[in-house]
Parts: structure tokens; sequence; C-alpha cells
């Protein structure tokens, strides 16, 4: 079958004024969004979403986890589909367009296959997965982590919030439960459209980012306990201050990433200080730290050091320290012939382009263990995300949508 011809290009300006309607639910305090997982306001997301999927032509399915799959048939059914996707959640004071460029993106391939009457030999399904972000209920990626079984559904059910709401009571008080059963669904190839969240194609001056590999993480969630007491009569050499501890920590994090470079990256971002008092030490801390590289030697590594020397450092100052790791996903290779065949889009239609690796996690990674997976990424100003200052351009969202058509075009087949 040939190839899709360049002329072949999504509505740009509908596209935008998707991205822009999304934006108003669930909007944050700096112009941004506020639209967190398993919310009213995620509620209402997928409401609208689900209309216009509705209005142009798609059927809508739903699992246990609440992924969203709409879905336009093929010419073939009995053909495996091709989906495409992302997230439509957000952190609290996140951007306009993390994972929701890649729903609405998927949703824009539909209207356009629509508007030019093109029919594909296989069906095509846009997906929203459920609670990417992971702010709510920790571990991020985790309705495409139940869906390619690396959680149970029951776990995830059980994850609960800061205020001790399960995710699965949230879930169904949403209205957004379905009974379909989660990871039945088999694909022929998933492609996921995101911003970068990083600076390197705006600095290149790069028009697409071809993801061949994604970074692994390991979260530590470390609980470090001391001893409350009075600031102002507690002795230096008798306090048991556990933001001590957490701020030896912090500066190991700092250390076992520098000792990686240019390969890794680590930080402690989530903290909860307790009691929280200005004027009580602080009898305990539980933080998150943040380890990544897309080679699994190094983030063996990184732990491994972390592991080593994170007890001694609390112990050296009398307090005790514990950790979990809650958010963990080995570094994906997406698969060649699906990153080649993005490669091939972006050179179709003109745009440049670069090979690049993801410095976050994506659904895709998860997805990648079940299904022939890539990712497109275009640029966002200075890198800026998870920031309710995020932007992108208009052009940027077109042409990363543009190479998502006809990636997904040239996958699914044009029916003779």
């Amino acid at each position: 079958m040939a190839a899709p011809g360049e002329n072949l290009r999504i509505n740009g300006e509908r596209l935008w004024t998707s991205l822009e309607d999304m934006a108003r639910i669930g909007p944050g305090v700096a112009g941004g969004n506020n639209r967190q997982a398993l919310t009213d306001e995620d509620a209402e997301g997928r409401a609208l979403f689900q209309s216009w999927c509705e209005a142009a032509g798609l059927t809508m399915g739903l699992d246990e986890m609440g992924n969203m799959f709409a879905r336009r048939e093929g010419t073939d059914p009995e053909a495996l589909p091709v989906y495409m996707g992302s997230h439509l959640d957000t952190q609290p004071t996140g951007g306009k367009y993390d994972g929701v460029l890649g729903v609405l993106g998927a949703l824009e391939v539909m209207r356009s296959l629509n508007d030019l009457d093109i029919r594909t030999r296989r069906p095509i399904v846009a997906v929203n997965w459920t609670n990417e972000e992971g702010t709510r209920f920790a571990p991020a990626m985790l309705a495409s982590g139940v869906f390619a079984g690396v959680h149970g559904r029951d776990w995830a059910y059980d994850r609960a919030d800061a205020e001790g709401r399960r995710f699965g009571d949230e879930l169904e008080r949403i209205g957004w439960k379905g009974e379909e059963p989660v990871g039945q669904r088999r694909m022929h190839a998933m492609f996921e459209l995101h911003i970068e969240q990083g600076p390197i194609l705006e600095a290149e001056g790069r028009d697409i980012g071809v993801v061949t590999h994604g970074q692994g993480l390991r979260w530590i969630e470390c609980t470090v306990t001391g001893k409350e007491s009075h600031t102002g009569s507690t002795p230096m050499p008798m306090r048991r201050n556990a933001g001590r501890g957490m701020a030896r920590i912090t500066e190991l994090v700092h250390e076992i990433a520098m000792a990686h470079q240019p390969d890794a990256v680590g930080a402690i971002g989530h903290v909860d200080v307790y009691p929280n008092s200005r004027n009580i030490i602080p009898g305990r801390v539980v933080f998150t730290v943040d380890f990544r590289s897309h080679r699994p030697e190094v983030l063996a590594a990184m732990l491994e050091a972390f592991e080593a020397k994170a007890p001694g450092l609390c112990e050296e100052i009398g307090v005790g320290l514990e950790t979990e790791i809650v958010g963990q996903f080995d570094p994906p290779a997406f698969d060649e012939t699906c990153v080649a065949t993005v490669r091939r889009a972006a050179e179709r239609l003109g745009y440049s382009h670069m090979d690049i690796v993801s410095g976050a996690g994506h659904d895709a990674c998860w997805v990648n263990d079940v299904a022939p997976t890539a990712m497109i990424m275009c640029p966002c100003v200075d890198g800026l995300s998870h920031n309710e200052a995020e932007e992108i351009t208009r052009d940027w969202a077109a042409a990363g949508t543009d190479v998502l058509f006809h990636a997904v075009l040239e996958t699914a087949g044009i029916a003779g």
C-alpha cells in the first residue's frame, strides 16, 4: 500500500479550538488547569470528550479502570485496531497541553478522516487513559499499567489519595467505571502524541521528536522519623530533627544523579512535614525520591547507591528512615517499525525532526509491553511542563498531529 500523500493534513484551527474548550474545564489559578484524576472536573472533561467523539460518529467503550476507547470502524472488522491517545487528567497546577494534546489530537485525526472521506482497513481507536499523572493516586500511569498487566485491578482500586479516598470508590462516584474487563483489548499498534516536557526540541529548532526510548524510573517513598519538640527550648545537641534527615537525603539524591551524568536525573518533589508548625521541630517527614534514566544499569546503580548511603545519613543524626518503592518501570525501547513509521511521516510532511529519549513517563511506556508502540513529541516553550505557564504554539500542535495522522493512516491502511 502506498503511503498517504503529503497534502493530507489535519484541521489545525479546529484542534486548537478543542484544546482551548477543554482547558475551560478545571481552570487553574494562573492560566493552566487543575483537573486531577477522578475529580468532578475530570468527569466533566470526560463527558465533553465523549460528546465530541459521538458527534464524529465514534462508538465509546469504557473499561473497569475508566479508560475510554472511541472507535472508528475499518473495512475489515476482524483486523486488530490501531490505537492512539494519551490522558486528560492534569497536575494540581498543570498546563493545558500535557496529555490533552495526545487525546484531542487523536480525535482530530478521526475528524479529519471523516472530512476527507477516508476509510481505513483497520479500525482506529482514540483512548483516554485514566490517572496518568499519579498526583492524586500513586503511582503514575496507573490504569495503563493495569491494562498492561503490571498492576492488579483490585490493587489499583485500593490506592488512596491524601484524604483516604479510594481510587475504586472515586471512579464509581464520578460515574466512569465501566464493565469491560481491563486489558482484554488487543492492539495492532499504538501511537502517543505528547509535548516534550523538556527544552531539547525548541533549542535545536526541530518540529518533531521521534521518540526511540523512554526513561525508566524508581519512586522511593521515604519516611524520616525523629521527635517533635519546641524549636525555642530544645538544645541543639538534643534535637532529633526529621527535617534535617530529609535535607541530608536531598543532597544525597543530587550527588547520586550528578555522579551518573549525562544519563540520569534525580530529585525530591512531593514532601509532607509533620506537624508542619512554625515552632515545632518536625517529628516526621514523608517525601518521594524520583530517579530516572534510559539506561537500566544506571537506574540500578543509583538505587543501590541510595540504599547503601541514605540509612547511615539518618542514623548519624539520631533519626529513623523507612523506604518503599511506590512507582517503578524499566526503560522502554519503543517498537522499531512504529518508530520508523513516525520518522517517515515527519519526512513526508517536510517537518524537521530528531530522535529523542522521553524524559518523562507516559502511558505508552506500559502499552509498549503488550503491543508495538511509538511516541511523537512536539516542542514546548522553554521546556516548561507540570506548570500552569506551560505553552505550545498552534503550529507545533498541528505539526505533531499531522505526523500522528500519517503514522496512524499508514499503519491502519487506506481501504481500496
